[in-house]
């Protein structure tokens, strides 16, 4: 059958009326809805390697054309992604924190300024990213070496449509499609040329946003050709411009939850000159500098060990906290060029040779608050830190005393803003080329279509990180001063110095000089992919031919990351970290049936089985084999169901098994802080057991973990249920105002076995305290005034998620009247339960996520989301309302607004846990695409968040105050877009 053309043009502004389509019983993408009567020609179909009519797809299946991309404001493939309802929570443009928390226990690294994807919950390194059906490189920030897809590496100018299939397909595509499969088609439109421009801004004035692209197509008799190029900046929004982000816990008292690390500094030590509470012992002193005091080492603040809180030095309180939120990014600025070509040419009439090649270009910057600097044996800091050596005659000492890590000194923190906030510039340059050679020809009567292609894909990232400092060097500033000063160019280090009355700071620029240096980490990934395959019709049954697809692939990836050498050292005041070197290599074999064994007999307009199995040989760890089966049964032609039953397995990444080491500083409450007040008899006599002082309050929420990988890991495995039917109603053909209606319902059930996860940190912390079993306290270390200084937290296959819910989706298109006519599409999931298997006190317990915001890393969990989508189009302008819904969730308050005595912030201070409200955004956009310029000038003007709705406040978060991973930046956002084509 020919394939019907359409002009791109008019595909986009039919589109342009659907924010989501579905594969299923009545139509395949948005365009194809334009022309509905028609029966498309078999094609492959995301899911499958079998060509089929895409109308009896068993797999459930959503797609989204460039068009809806455009509509959104959004100049990121992933910022529109995270906005459908099946999306979970993913790093992205408002949640990246590279230098404020470390690398996250998932051993994927940081993603500095990375957009990625997630489908059910599962996590980015669990969705498998294809472009044009082919495997993506890995992303790489300089920051790790990451499981997932950047997708800001994927030309979005080259974006024709993207399928998300909401099932698992290891046993057609391999690893990492356990929650599914996002395949990006790029255009093959080969004729004629295009300008597009897209601006934004937000009504604060900040977060501008700006997208330039052009394209070019030409063909002649045998040959095609087709060339996209961008330009996207995205400007910063700074966390203190918005009222929810520039406090540390949005609703608190000012300095609750903030960092000990003050510019005024916190001293915490043992001054064996003074009893003033008449014990015997040497009092445990907790100081901070008053405020405008200066100690510049001309004249030192006055200290009175007898009476300690007085002078130039007052008892540290909540106050005295650093409020670190005003120097986080909102938005972090994020500059692209992307380039995209693909060629065709016929070798013969049915030989096609395709070259595609992509390079992007990223720019990319994080910041976060001054390095802080922790010293002293609870510092847990390094061995530099914790180790220091302070001498009563250091210039700039004001206590008269020693000051030793090894001895007296528990703690000093001190805020440097002489230093100017930690930056993290990323320049990430990535490479994809892919040639394929395809074909068909006739075996006997039957057609046959085979393919093999190479791949080739490179990511090489480069970060540098500024002000920051080195742990070393700033030890030796601090310690005796004959010592630094036989050093070249170590000068003395002032960390007893305040801001002064005038903010001038007591930490000189040749201080600073000294101390800090400019951190330059790097990492690369590449992938090679070779990829045969050959499908077709074996024989006749009478409801139509049995088809097959079998295939082969050989797949290397490689991957490492080199931090500074300093880092290596251990010299640095920031997150340390150690190399990532490794690579995989898998052979792979699969088998595709498909039989229609029934048609147009009662009750059976069609019935459909098909199996897949595919064989994984991997070198690291070993081979698996998975299968899938499923059934497609057209009951009558207004009703179609399908289900599938699917096996899984994901072979753990380069990260998770040959990471080295690295740090994640997560929000953690120690139930030993203040335990004296514990009701649990059990909290306060193991505390004690523990050796924590019973003067111990935690010092800093955020408590250091270490992370790592492991060779010994093996593949998680899952099994994947979904059952769902499409309704398209006939009576609905015969009503004068319909165009259009569908529904289409799925289920889904996944149980993923073997999951690739630490043991939670709060978890294993708590069971340490309740319990003292070595299985848990081993690995948590305690300085002698209680805080933890080492926790260890390795990568096992230690856990289970099981995980269910429901999709549906409802779509409207009335005829066109005398008012135009509409679209309603109302796309929804329903996350019925997600529960986390961990090791707990007798065995495996299950926790339930569904409803619950975890915070640290941030994670939510929305049990319902739903997104409305009105269209208008009326002559030549098209309306759009879009309303976009998350239920509420719960999480738990931090322990410090108990310790400040202020939990009424939250919700329930009786229970510590806090109500994030649900909440509604509303997008509105206006397009027009005149008739008298022939549809080629189209400019369109919109504005999201309409209503100017917060999110809802998020008291656990480790940015922000509220969950980046699923909800919009605060703010009216409005945007315009021009597109002209030739």
């Amino acid at each position: 059958m020919e394939r019907r053309k359409i002009d791109r043009w008019s595909a986009r502004h039919l589109s342009a009326t659907a924010s989501v389509c579905v594969a299923q019983a009545t139509l395949m993408v948005c365009a194809s809805s334009a022309w509905a009567g028609e029966q498309p020609e078999e094609v492959v179909v995301t899911g499958s390697r079998i060509r089929q009519n895409p109308v009896e797809s068993v797999a459930p299946l959503q797609t989204a054309t460039a068009a809806d991309i455009d509509r959104s404001g959004e100049i990121s493939v992933a910022d529109y992604l995270q906005r459908l309802p099946i999306s979970g929570s993913a790093i992205n443009r408002s949640n990246n924190s590279s230098g404020n928390l470390g690398f996250p226990p998932d051993g994927g690294g940081i993603g500095a300024g990375a957009s990625e994807i997630d489908l059910r919950y599962l996590g980015a390194k669990r969705v498998l990213v294809l472009v044009d059906g082919k495997r993506w490189v890995r992303g790489s920030s300089a920051s790790g070496v990451s499981g997932s897809v950047d997708l800001n590496t994927v030309p979005t100018a080259a974006i024709e449509r993207i399928e998300v299939l909401q099932d698992g397909a290891s046993p057609i595509y391999g690893s990492d499609a356990i929650a599914g499969v996002v395949n990006i088609i790029t255009r093959s439109d080969f004729s004629g040329a295009g300008f597009e421009t897209n601006q934004g801004m937000f009504d604060e004035g900040d977060g501008y946003t700006q997208d330039y692209s052009v394209s070019f197509g030409a063909g002649a008799e045998r040959s095609r050709a087709f060339f996209a190029a961008s330009y996207s900046r995205q400007d910063a929004v700074f966390s203190k411009d918005r009222e929810l982000s520039r406090e540390v816990i949005f609703g608190a008292p000012p300095g609750v939850g903030g960092s000990s690390g003050t510019p005024q500094g916190r001293y915490i030590f043992l001054d064996p000159r003074g009893d003033v509470d008449g014990d015997g012992d040497p009092d445990v002193i907790n100081l901070a500098l008053n405020t405008g005091a200066l100690n510049d080492g001309t004249t030192l603040p006055a200290y009175d060990p007898n009476n300690p809180a007085s002078g130039d030095f007052h008892e540290f309180g909540t106050a005295d906290r650093f409020n670190f939120r005003p120097y986080n990014y909102l938005v972090t600025p994020n500059r692209r060029v992307n380039l995209f070509g693909k060629a065709e040419y016929d070798v013969a009439d049915n030989v096609l040779v395709r070259f595609t090649a992509a390079y992007t270009n990223r720019k990319s910057s994080n910041q976060a608050a001054p390095n802080p600097l922790f010293l002293g044996s609870d510092a847990g800091s390094g061995f530099y830190f914790d180790n220091i050596f302070i001498p009563a005659d250091q210039r700039y000492n004001p206590f008269g005393i020693d000051l030793d890590g090894t001895d007296n000194l528990i703690t000093i923190g001190r805020r440097p803003l002489e230093a100017g906030p930690r930056i993290f510039d990323q320049t990430v340059d990535t490479w994809m080329v892919s040639g394929t050679l395809s074909g068909d020809l006739q075996f006997g009567n039957k057609p046959l279509f085979w393919d093999v292609s190479l791949n080739w894909g490179r990511n090489n990232a480069s970060q540098q990180g500024h002000n920051i400092f080195n742990s070393r060097k700033t030890a030796l500033a601090l310690g005796p001063e004959a010592a630094c000063l036989a050093v070249p160019g170590c000068v003395p280090f002032n960390i007893f110095g305040g801001q002064g009355a005038n903010g001038e700071g007591s930490i000189t620029p040749e201080m600073l000089g000294w101390a800090t240096f400019t951190q330059s980490d790097q990492s690369e990934q590449e992938l090679n992919d070779v990829i045969a395959n050959v499908s077709g019709d074996l024989f006749d049954l009478p409801a139509g031919a049995f088809a097959y697809a079998v295939g082969f692939e050989y797949r290397k990836e490689s991957g490492s990351f080199t931090p500074d050498a300093a880092v290596q050292a251990g010299e640095t005041a920031d997150v340390p970290a150690q190399p990532t070197d490794g690579q995989t290599r898998v052979r792979e074999a699969y088998l595709e049936l498909r039989a229609p064994v029934l048609a147009e007999v009662p009750a059976f307009k069609r019935l459909e089985l098909s199996a897949a199995v595919r064989y994984s040989d991997y070198d690291n760890i070993g081979s698996d084999n998975v299968l899938k089966g499923g059934i497609y049964w057209r009951v009558i032609d207004d009703l179609a169901l399908r289900a599938s039953y699917s096996e899984g397995f994901r072979a753990p990444n380069i990260g998770e098994l040959f990471n080295s080491g690295s740090r994640f500083d997560s929000n953690i409450n120690d139930p030993c802080s203040n335990y004296l007040a514990n009701p649990s008899a059990t909290v306060r006599t193991n505390c004690a057991a523990l050796g924590v002082p019973t003067s111990f309050t935690q010092i800093n929420q955020q408590i250091s973990v270490q992370t790592g990988g492991n060779e010994e890991l093996q593949p998680e495995t899952s099994e994947t249920i979904n059952i769902g039917f499409a309704y398209n109603p006939s009576w609905a053909e015969n009503a004068d105002w319909i165009d259009q209606l569908t529904f289409d319902v799925n289920y889904y059930d996944i149980k993923l076995e073997d999951a690739i996860q630490a043991l939670s940190a709060q978890s294993q912390l708590t069971n340490c305290v309740n319990t003292l079993t070595p299985l848990f306290c081993d690995g948590i270390v305690r300085g002698p005034g209680g805080s933890i200084t080492a926790f260890a937290n390795q990568l096992t296959n230690i856990g289970r998620i099981e995980t269910d819910g429901f999709d549906w989706t409802v779509l409207l298109a009335t005829s066109e009247g005398s008012f135009g006519s509409f679209r309603f599409q109302w796309a929804n999931t329903y996350l019925a339960g997600y529960k986390e298997f961990t090791l707990g006190t007798n065995g495996l317990v299950a926790t339930e996520r569904a409803g619950i915001e975890v915070g640290s890393p941030t994670r939510g969990y929305v049990r319902y989301k739903s997104t409305l989508a009105v269209d208008w189009l009326f002559h030549d302008f098209i309306t759009s309302l879009t309303l976009r819904y998350l239920s509420d969730l719960t999480e738990i308050c931090p322990g410090t607004l108990v310790d400040a005595g202020v939990p009424e912030v939250c919700s329930d201070p009786v229970n510590l846990t806090n109500e994030m409200k649900s909440k509604v955004f509303t997008d509105l956009q206006l397009s027009w695409t005149p008739a008298v310029f022939d549809q080629q000038l189209q400019v369109a003007i919109g504005v999201n968040n309409v209503l100017d709705e917060d999110p809802p406040p998020c008291l656990s978060c480790d940015l922000n105050n509220y969950d980046g991973t699923l909800y919009p930046v605060p703010g009216r956002y409005f945007h315009a877009r021009a597109a002209l084509k030739f």
